[in-house]
């Protein structure tokens, strides 16, 4: 099934945070220290990405104009009247908001270049590889996210399997309209602006800067244009 791997990898990301909700009694100092180390290495993953771009200009463009449409469409604040819809629903139980794990945990799981490439993978091969790779690296991550976060974190399985597995159902037909020069291209500039977007997430984690990260998911929209009009 082409959206295998995006169903493991929702399932490994909802048993990280359920085992890591078994773990909220983490005293606060260990907490605020792992959430900070977790930050850094957000910080710098994002650092890494982002210089993998060859056409920084092009990133930049996208970026802008991907604010201004999330602002517009106030994807920030209607992720967050989710997030808290959801806290109404179930209850904020243990340390942490469910908003602020869910919006926080999705982010992280959902920008980057490991899902979109995995899914394709999936549709295209049917090689669930990449998936299950980042299947293990999204669970761990949950766990620890939600010894600092909340329980939250658990309801980002949701998002993140339905984006790669409409990615995954588009993959199966994505040859019949696409190069893999033009696919070789928006990987590369995804990943660029993906990683500016992570750096971002870290800061936000440091509590360095408050930005709303999530206006700016269009941007990956935009990517995909400017790669295909720019000479």
């Amino acid at each position: 099934m082409f959206i295998t791997g995006s169903l493991v990898n929702g399932i490994a990301i909802g048993a990280g945070a359920l085992l890591g909700a078994s773990m909220a009694r983490i005293p606060e100092g260990i907490k605020g220290t792992v959430m900070h180390a977790i930050g850094l290495a957000v910080v710098v993953l994002g650092l890494q990405m982002g210089l993998k771009g060859e056409n920084f200009l092009l990133v930049i463009l996208s970026l802008t104009a991907g604010a201004v449409v999330g602002e517009l469409l106030k994807i920030d604040e209607r992720l967050n009247d989710l997030g808290n819809w959801l806290e109404q629903k179930v209850g904020s139980k243990g340390n942490g908001s469910i908003s602020q794990g869910f919006v926080t945990a999705t982010l992280i799981f959902v920008i980057g270049a490991m899902g979109v490439i995995g899914a394709l993978d999936s549709g295209i091969r049917g090689n669930h590889e990449v998936l299950f790779t980042k299947s293990l690296i999204d669970g761990i991550t949950a766990l620890i996210l939600t010894t600092t976060l909340g329980i939250g974190v658990l309801f980002s399985a949701v998002p993140v399997l339905l984006y790669e597995g409409l990615i995954a159902l588009f993959a199966t037909q994505i040859d019949r309209f696409v190069s893999q020069e033009w696919m070789d291209a928006f990987i590369l500039e995804m990943t660029a602006a993906g990683g500016i977007m992570i750096f971002a997430i870290g800061l936000n984690l440091l509590q360095i800067t408050n930005i709303r990260i999530a206006n700016l998911l269009p941007a990956i929209a935009f990517v995909a244009l400017f790669v295909t009009i720019w000479p």
